[in-house]
């Protein structure tokens, strides 16, 4: 389950609601392009400004769509480790195969305070838990030897890494014997080659089948995996001229695969001198995707 190229999927929004007809659509598309695991209302899913009831309905059209040919991962962390323990048994109850769980942001816990915080969720839920360390979004490192601690608890099995370090995941792996997912689309490959399964990808809402190809690659024509990261690598920069998901959301729209490059404020639109930085990437992303 926690291998290959996972898609941490874009919410649609249509004048401030849920677009259902371009999320459904998206599913379709990743079912169909080799994408090994869905995670709805993740960071890129904007998950901090969806109320329960859109998270809910987010991972109920996730669930149908899907079907048996991908697991549904959401994200279901906050800061409150009760409402975490809430949202995942809430996310388990409606059929998730696991849950994303974010290291708590903005109360910056100790170590000893990241333990008890995933331990008491992965105690209150049976299905598997994946840590999530992105320290740029919650202000906090989860250290190695954090992650090595929770790994011994039964139902962690995994970890998306965010932390911009190929040395930190070459550390866990050390450690422990915990999946450990790339969560940085540019450092997928390097993530791999110390010991990472897989990317929970934002360039994947793109062009979906071609980080599934190079994810595969990676065992079994190591050249080939490095040609389709460079191919992809002034993609994968252009996502984050500004912040996520503004600019995938952006590129998605120009695409045609969302009706609507909607964000939910605070975040806004990304700005023009932006779109003019991003023009000549798309011109040659819309070019791949016309070519399947």
């Amino acid at each position: 389950m926690f291998e290959g190229s996972i898609v941490a999927t874009v919410t649609p929004f249509s004048d401030g609601k849920l677009d259902e007809a371009s999320l459904r659509n998206l599913l379709k598309m990743h079912v169909a392009s080799g994408t090994s695991g869905i995670v709805p209302a993740g960071c890129t899913g904007e998950a901090a400004t969806l109320t329960e009831d859109e998270r809910a309905r987010l991972l109920a059209v996730c669930l149908e769509e899907v079907g048996d040919a991908m697991p549904v991962i959401p994200g279901t962390g906050s800061n409150s480790t009760r409402e975490t323990i809430r949202l995942t048994q809430v996310a388990a109850k409606a059929g998730a195969a696991a849950a994303l769980v974010i290291t708590p942001y903005y109360n910056k816990p100790t170590p000893n305070g990241q333990y008890e915080h995933y331990r008491a969720v992965a105690e209150a839920v049976d299905i598997p838990i994946v840590l999530y360390n992105v320290p740029s979004r919650t202000g906090v490192n989860m250290l190695p030897e954090t992650v090595a601690r929770l790994s011994e608890i039964e139902n962690i099995a995994a970890i998306k890494e965010a932390a911009g370090s190929v040395d930190q995941v070459s550390e866990i792996v050390e450690l422990c014997d915990i999946a450990v997912l790339s969560g940085d689309d540019p450092l997928t490959l390097p993530m791999m080659s110390v010991g990472a399964c897989g990317v929970v990808s934002v360039m994947a809402n793109v062009l979906p089948a071609q980080v599934a190809e190079m994810v595969a690659a990676f065992q079994s024509d190591p050249v080939r995996a490095g040609q389709i990261h460079h191919s992809l690598r002034p993609m994968m920069k252009a996502l984050f001229v500004e912040t996520n998901p503004g600019p995938v959301k952006y590129a998605m729209a120009e695409a045609g695969l969302i009706a609507s490059s909607e964000l939910r404020a605070p975040l806004v639109g990304i700005t023009e001198e932006s779109k003019r930085r991003m023009a000549p990437i798309l011109a040659t992303m819309q070019e791949v995707l016309a070519s399947e």
